[in-house]
């Protein structure tokens, strides 16, 4: 199968670089991403966060401790976990950004939605990335919307929905499935006019605990398409099942994993222990220099 190298619709290389709130990143080495999420039902943290305050003080310590972006999430993503409407995704995230941005304006904050409208309301308010699980499949507003907004957009494999996705895990070939999907979603994004595209592949959505780790074995194939890659890895299934652990216990087997997506090419970690990621980041660039 042959996939379109890469398209070539701007002086600056995708693989390098991200317009990020008026800035260029150079994307020589991993970035981290912070997870904040403020609803009462992701799989790890949810509850934790809800309030403005609590929230507030949970950006100020990933930020102090070196994350590069805070993802902000109102709605989980667990498995099996249903859609909820834009107005109460809304309400739990907007206090939260209005915020972050008051307090840390340099702060760089990414949505963490499906749904277009929240996507636009957050970036008016600060935000400065999309981060969409659903590749703009689950909100046709979506990609029009990410384009209108000039912000980088998270695109995530994943088949079906939150509450579905355990359905759909069959695959002719997992990666090869994989490429496909992205190189389409990707055509669609540059015709709409999007210019920053970040790939994430989904760990733990619509694929079996052994196709997750066959997804990290050969993570580097989908450095084909090039575009940078996101690897949220942090403490799911797929570590603290195959150790028979808790998530609550599965930090030392999310540190390991993320030494290895780096290896594989990852550009960015998405991750709840931000200071643990960046010892594994300081320790891969001096590996890799």
């Amino acid at each position: 199968m042959k996939f379109q190298s890469l398209h070539k619709n701007s002086v600056f290389d995708p693989k390098k670089t991200l317009r990020v709130k008026g800035n260029i990143w150079e994307l020589h080495g991993p970035r981290i991403m912070g997870i904040l999420n403020v609803n009462p039902d992701s799989f790890y943290d949810g509850g934790k966060y809800n309030s403005a305050e609590q929230a507030l003080i949970r950006a100020e310590k990933m930020i102090k401790e070196g994350a590069d972006i805070i993802d902000i999430g109102g709605m989980s993503s667990r498995p099996g976990a249903e859609i909820i409407s834009e107005e109460l995704e809304l309400s739990r995230v907007m206090p939260v950004i209005t915020e972050i941005n008051n307090r840390f304006p340099k702060a760089i904050m990414s949505i963490d939605t499906i749904h277009a409208k929240v996507a636009k309301e957050a970036v008016q308010a600060g935000a400065a990335i999309v981060n969409d699980i659903s590749a703009g499949k689950l909100d046709a507003q979506m990609i029009e919307t990410v384009a209108m907004l000039q912000v980088p957009y998270i695109m995530m494999h994943m088949r079906g929905t939150p509450a579905t996705m355990k359905q759909h895990c069959e695959y002719d070939d997992l990666l090869t499935d994989m490429l496909r999907y992205f190189d389409q979603r990707i055509q669609v994004a540059l015709a709409a006019g999007i210019k920053d595209i970040i790939l994430d592949p989904g760990f733990g959505f619509s694929k079996t605990l052994q196709q997750n780790f066959e997804l990290l074995a050969k993570l580097d194939r989908l450095k084909l398409l090039e575009f940078p890659l996101l690897a949220g890895l942090s403490r799911k299934s797929m570590i603290w099942k195959s150790l028979d652990i808790s998530p609550a216990d599965a930090l030392n087997g999310s540190t390991a994993l993320h030494m290895l997506a780096l290896q594989k090419g990852a550009n960015f970690l998405r991750v709840h222990d931000v200071a643990q990621a960046k010892e594994v980041v300081t320790l891969f660039n001096l590996l890799s220099n």
